[in-house]
């Protein structure tokens, strides 16, 4: 039985990730009705402190864990480690005395409580009192209904995050509402800024990433532009002499760390040194989950028996957020980098690898309806998915650390 998970990033007010609420799937073919809720919550608690590991699919931030009635009452909850996890209370979970008695203990037992989908009613002050985050879902609640919750609401020390946050507009309201966490792709809508408006860093950036993508690259003219920025210099030079690669000798030069990687490796490497730097004034997640994009699409070349490939899928993976990372239209910086036609394309929702670019992303929003025809569509074993995912998840974690 393979076991598939999708991480959905919550972020606090500097946008740093606060906590992932992690959903679980069983396999492609039953995304929704082979499992029910019980099932579905016991499986997150086993296959995340036991199969995966917590400390993995999280970095270490809090886990959000959809909580059923039945799973509450039997007071599972209480064998979890309370620093990792916050208890999500789904919003079909009616307050009754069995719920509050639970509820109570878990408090004592210094566990955070959640409560989600949150829409008032009278029945649910007893469960407000212990209460620890209320999410609010903002494709439902208009605007009178957000602002009327965090009026009554944060008075009384009750968080809230307001979820499905998919623009920058929700997002800034929230914040002037008050709301402490927000969760949603708000962060890959950017708001778009002229050329003009881009740092003379990020320019230097963009030309060192342009360059790096070149059919064949000119090494000294690379060179010479990584040498220009300090930063992007000390990491390239602190990656070669990392465990990672261990040359023989100390290398310290960039001209003679670009040679020692090879024309594929500073495709990759330097990209992945770029975005970092492009991302520096935006949330670290954008730079994590497109590291995680990259490895998974680097996979995916391997299983579909194009590995001649796998530099290109990397790309596609890693540029796939340049446009909230750089404020500017995907298009248009794409047209700036040369990179393989139908990589482009595919980013932009066009050509032959568009159906890679769309399963990457299904399985990143545990968007499990859409998996089975993607897969058969690409010619993919389903069972190979879920490993290759989870050591994609895992990736960004050894990577940054040499950084």
């Amino acid at each position: 039985m393979e076991n598939f998970v999708a991480r959905q990033p919550i972020f606090d007010l500097h946008q740093k990730v606060y906590a992932y609420e992690l959903l679980f799937r069983s396999g492609l073919d039953n995304y929704f009705g082979a499992v029910d809720g019980d099932q579905a919550t016991s499986r997150v608690i086993v296959n995340s402190f036991l199969l995966f590991g917590i400390e993995e699919l999280t970095s270490g931030a809090k886990a959000f864990i959809n909580f059923t009635k039945s799973i509450l009452v039997k007071e599972y909850a209480l064998v979890l480690p309370r620093e990792y996890v916050v208890i999500e209370i789904l919003e079909n979970v009616e307050p009754d005395e069995e719920i509050l008695g639970v509820c109570r203990k878990l408090k004592a037992g210094g566990f955070l409580l959640a409560l989600d989908d949150f829409v008032y009613a009278p029945k649910y002050q007893p469960l407000l009192e212990l209460a620890d985050i209320v999410k609010v879902d903002f494709l439902v609640a208009d605007q009178k209904a957000r602002k009327r919750l965090a009026a009554s609401l944060i008075p009384r020390g009750i968080k809230l995050l307001a979820e499905k946050v998919e623009t920058i507009e929700d997002f800034q309201q929230a914040v002037s509402l008050g709301y402490s966490f927000f969760q949603g792709y708000f962060f890959s809508k950017p708001v778009i800024v002229s050329r003009k408006d881009i740092p003379g860093y990020k320019l230097n950036l963009l030309r060192v990433l342009k360059e790096a993508n070149q059919p064949e690259i000119d090494f000294d003219n690379l060179s010479g532009m990584i040498q220009s920025e300090l930063a992007l210099s000390f990491k390239l030079l602190k990656l070669v002499n990392s465990v990672a690669y261990s040359p023989r000798s100390k290398i310290t030069t960039i001209k003679r760390a670009l040679a020692y990687l090879g024309e594929n490796g500073v495709r990759k490497w330097a990209s992945l040194l770029t975005l970092a730097g492009l991302a520096d004034d935006k949330p670290a997640e954008l730079v994590v989950s497109s590291l995680v994009r990259a490895k998974f699409a680097e996979a995916l070349a391997e299983l579909s028996n194009q590995a001649q490939r796998a530099s290109d899928f990397f790309l596609m993976g890693l540029f796939s957020q340049l446009d909230a990372i750089v404020g500017r239209p995907l298009k248009e910086i794409l047209a700036e980098i040369p990179l393989a036609d139908d990589v482009a394309q595919a980013l932009l929702g066009q050509g032959r690898l568009n159906n890679f670019f769309k399963l990457i992303v299904a399985f990143e929003k545990g968007q499990w309806s859409a998996l089975p025809g993607l897969a058969a569509a690409l010619g993919l074993e389903e069972d190979q998915l879920p490993q290759a995912y989870h050591q994609a998840v895992q990736w960004p974690q050894q990577i940054l650390s040499v950084f």
